[in-house]
């Protein structure tokens, strides 16, 4: 624990991680483009309450955001949880579709489909909680969402050529250096399987 505080289950600490997390929230939407990470939120929500979990992240932050989307359900505003992204490729995860059942809306199976939805939400969270939105602004993807699959998308050929040591400006030790998990946020080995998920 960096900050100082208490370590509290993560029932105990739910409902008062539940008020900062709109109050983070709230603050993203308030910034025209922004969004945040699943884990700088589970941070912040930590520090502001001072109170800590020893459990991984990913056990508490998925029921968290599901109540942020019924808060926002109830309260008819936008859904808040389409401005936290993986820190890997900008995407919300499937959690996102709670907003979208909330809604009456199905759960979508396409990945780019589910980014493009979540998209148009934050352009309504930052007009709803007051950013600075220009008056031409239209849903666009995060900037990580995009090179993310940019790089799925790309030749072989170019793909190798972008992964040749004459093309990265990578150091060594950044090349040796796994992955980071898409679902526990911790890093992989070179293997590129996670130890925690399998």
């Amino acid at each position: 624990m960096s900050e100082s505080g208490t370590y509290v289950t993560t029932q105990v600490g739910h409902p008062h991680w539940a008020k900062h997390a709109y109050e983070v929230l709230v603050e993203t939407a308030g910034r025209y483009d922004a969004v945040i990470t699943y884990s700088e939120l589970a941070e912040e929500v930590q520090r502001r309450s001072a109170l800590w979990s020893k459990s991984e992240m990913r056990t508490w932050i998925g029921p968290l955001l599901a109540d942020m989307a019924k808060v926002n359900h109830v309260r008819e505003e936008p859904p808040l949880t389409s401005l936290v992204v993986h820190k890997q490729d900008g995407r919300v995860s499937t959690g996102y579709d709670e907003a979208r059942k909330l809604a009456g809306q199905p759960p979508l199976d396409d990945p780019d489909e589910r980014e493009l939805q979540a998209a148009t939400a934050r352009l309504e969270c930052y007009r709803h909680w007051g950013a600075d939105v220009p008056a031409d602004a239209r849903p666009t993807v995060h900037t990580r969402t995009r090179e993310a699959r940019e790089r799925s998308t790309r030749t072989p050929r170019a793909a190798a050529r972008a992964a040749s040591p004459r093309a990265t400006t990578r150091t060594s030790s950044e090349e040796r250096r796994g992955a980071v998990c898409p679902t526990c946020f911790m890093e992989m080995p070179l293997s590129g399987v996670c130890a925690n998920c399998e």
